[in-house]
């Protein structure tokens, strides 16, 4: 796989809820509908976008965050993309602000 996809869905409640999957290509569909769209082949922020608006952060920064979410997700696109696996590292503030 190469690609990190994350869609946030907003509830009628005012509850946020988080999709993850990841996939080898982008679709069109992706494009307008993800709001995280990381490749792992390039080290590259495809899309980062919150709330309508485009998000200021690094592949590191962004990497990191979503590391300490999902380690074992993270660590496996890495791998399949030829990328050392990440030290452990402590976030103290997300990077999507």
């Amino acid at each position: 796989m190469r690609y990190l996809l994350i869609t946030y869905v907003k509830k009628a409640t005012g509850q946020i809820d988080e999709q993850v999957g990841v996939s080898r290509n982008l679709k069109p569909r992706d494009l307008t509908t993800c709001n995280i769209i990381l490749d792992f082949k390039t080290q590259k922020i495809e899309k980062a976008l919150i709330d309508g608006k485009q998000v200021d952060t690094t592949w590191d920064m962004i990497q990191d965050y979503y590391s300490q979410v999902y380690p074992a997700l993270i660590d496996d696109l890495r791998r399949d993309n030829g990328l050392p696996s990440l030290e452990p590292v402590e976030i103290t503030e997300p990077p999507l602000q």
